[in-house]
């Protein structure tokens, strides 16, 4: 197997490491000749290239499986729905015949305010934030593309994992947090979803007369009431019981309250061989915080 890695960042580096380890050879793009030689130096096999630039994008390599898994740098002059949407279609014309697949990396923000409600894949989509906007615009580029046949889109819900535990200073500091405490949160840790993304590749191997894009939401399948996750960091932590307080209106932590909804995993579970390491935000939130000690 072969594959080719664009976004290699917090998830990707990990599917990147897990391939390579497996025996692959892994291409990953990148924009700049620093992080080229810091991905060879690791066994990797580095493309100087931007996806918004068709030109820099013609010579990719026949792979067995792209990974599409770009996060938006906000720092960045060009607009969410440019990076998401066109990157990903320039990345998929300029792949050469005979690839494989790709998996697409996207988010359960597709989906609009549920009330609650239990949300799976036959949940019809109604992003109300750009992200979700531009993540679905990229799905339905992929799905009128010839490779989407072939294709898995894994919407995952909010990642986290070591060095990405949002408010955790504002905890150990005993400062109130600017986020709604009731509502439901989605997670996945990120070592569970890059254990995932090698699974739908299995899958998408052995199932290759799909007519897809198939698609998956990626949780942990336990979703928590948002004030109780904030809870279990500060005991974790030996911190005192947080406080909350109503965030601005408008700004992202408001946003999400908003889209209230409880994401099913049982397609993915009845489907792809994988058993997850972390079962539930408890015991993600132990493993890295007790590592941290």
């Amino acid at each position: 197997m072969s594959k080719l890695i664009v976004g290699c960042g917090y998830l990707g580096m990990r599917v990147a490491k897990l391939s390579r380890d497996a025996g692959e050879k892994v291409h990953v793009i990148t924009r700049g000749e620093e992080r080229a030689r810091e991905f060879a130096a690791q066994g990797l096999h580095p493309l100087v290239a931007n996806i918004l630039d068709k030109q820099s994008l013609a010579n990719l390599p026949l792979v067995d499986t792209v990974l599409f898994a770009v996060g938006y740098d906000r720092t960045s002059k060009a607009a969410i729905e440019d990076v998401y949407n066109f990157g990903l279609a320039n990345v998929i014309e300029a792949l050469p015949a005979g690839t494989g697949r790709v998996i697409y990396i996207s988010t359960t923000g597709v989906y609009g305010p549920a009330g609650g409600d239990l949300v799976d894949e036959a949940t019809f989509p109604a992003p109300q934030r750009a992200g979700g906007r531009a993540s679905h615009l990229a799905e339905l580029t992929l799905a009128e593309h010839r490779l989407g046949q072939h294709s898995v889109i894994l919407r995952l819900a909010g990642i986290y994992g070591p060095h990405r535990i949002p408010y955790i200073d504002k905890l150990r500091a005993g400062a109130p947090l600017a986020v709604p405490s009731d509502g439901w949160l989605n997670l996945i840790h990120v070592d569970d979803a890059a254990a995932i993304v090698l699974a739908s590749e299995k899958w998408a191997v052995a199932n290759p007369k799909i007519d897809g894009p198939e698609i998956f939401c990626v949780s942990d399948g336990q979703p928590v009431v948002r004030g109780d996750y904030y809870r279990e960091i500060a005991r974790l932590i030996g911190a005192a019981q947080p406080q909350f307080v109503a965030p601005e209106p408008d700004t992202p932590a408001a946003e999400r309250a908003r889209s209230d909804k409880r994401i099913s995993n049982r397609k993915l579970m009845n489907n792809f061989e994988v058993k997850l390491r972390y079962p539930s935000y408890r015991e993600g939130l132990a493993a890295i915080l007790n590592a941290a000690e």
